[in-house]
């Protein structure tokens, strides 16, 4: 099993290569900043994904968006080089292979891409993995050696790290946990075609599929019956469900019992000190939380109860993928 470590230095670079640029590319938006080696962030700026549907259209405007911010620390010299973390993002190839959630389609060259546009070394690794580096150097996880990031977002990523390493496994893409099948012969996933996968429940668009299944199936007054179909999304479920609405509450409810089923699998495989959990998703709070833990523990065999942190993430959302992502930049010691 191949690992990589990852460590900031805490030794001042000097004047060239001061600084590192972070990229996190979502499905839907691709968030950047730029980085010194103490992991402050000391600009941020945000483009969308999904707009684009050729890759060079995409650079180019991130390049547009990204060169202010260099230019504000001083210039090209300054910068040491680019790290991303983007979905499929295979680290030894500095390839996205086979997106299911990016316009993208096949194998996509992005460091070579990036280097050539920007005229500066880039690495690439998947953006929960670069999450999960963002929130052991700077997060909750801080101090832990054992532990899992799970991202829920546009889609459901997840980081291991286990004796203190990032698994990436023989070919780079080890921990795609969203993608487990958690309910055989379950919701069907476009993107992967699938059936029952994680991502097709716990994300935000699995959200808002449950809530679409529950409004249909049922008769029972709600305040998203008054949005039209198109208009209901995560957002919408939640708002509601913090008015107390007893449908979109319930949401919730089926959508933390399908997490935690599939976070005990996932403790009884590499026995974390703690799980994560990072992403859009995360603002509902305990109404995702209780139903995850409770799920979670239930389904864990007696030496794992009661044993495992289950916690959100400390760092803003945009932080955690873009401070990990910016890691690979200062040090990558590659392991095994």
């Amino acid at each position: 099993m191949n690992q990589v470590s990852y460590r900031a230095t805490n030794s001042p670079l000097g004047v060239s290569g001061t600084f590192a640029i972070g990229i996190d590319i979502g499905g839907t938006n691709t968030v950047f900043g730029i980085v010194d080696h103490r992991g402050d962030i000391q600009y941020r700026g945000a483009i969308s994904t999904k707009k684009h549907l050729l890759i060079d259209d995409y650079i180019n405007e991130l390049y547009d968006a990204v060169l202010p911010a260099i230019d504000q620390v001083g210039g090209l010299d300054y910068i040491r080089g680019i790290g991303i973390g983007a979905p499929n993002g295979n680290y030894y190839t500095g390839t996205i292979e086979y997106a299911p959630n990016l316009n993208w389609k096949g194998i996509v060259p992005l460091t070579d891409l990036m280097t050539a546009k920007f005229q500066l070394p880039s690495a690439l690794t998947n953006d929960a993995n670069a999450a999960a580096v963002g929130e052991m150097m700077y997060g909750a996880a801080k101090g832990m050696k054992d532990f899992i990031m799970i991202t829920l977002g546009t889609g459901v990523g997840s980081g291991i790290v286990a004796n203190g390493s990032l698994i990436l496994g023989h070919d780079g893409f080890a921990g795609e946990l969203g993608h487990t099948i958690i309910i055989p012969e379950g919701r069907f996933h476009p993107g992967t075609k699938a059936k029952g996968s994680l991502e097709s429940y716990c994300s935000a668009t699995g959200v808002r599929l449950t809530a679409l299944e529950m409004l249909e199936n049922g008769k029972e007054d709600s305040l998203m019956r008054n949005y039209a179909k198109e208009e209901i999304d995560s957002r919408v479920v939640y708002d509601c469900a913090m008015q107390g609405d007893k449908i979109a509450n319930e949401v919730y409810e089926f959508t933390g019992q399908v997490l935690g089923k599939a976070l005990a699998n996932f403790v009884m495989f590499s026995s974390p000190e703690a799980i994560i959990l990072f992403g859009g998703l995360c603002k509902a709070g305990d109404l995702l939380l209780n139903p995850t833990k409770k799920a979670m523990e239930e389904n864990l065999l007696p030496i794992f109860r009661n044993k495992i942190k289950l916690l959100f993430s400390e760092l803003k959302e945009a932080d955690a993928a873009v401070l990990g992502a910016s890691a690979l930049v200062w040090e990558i010691k590659t392991v095994g």
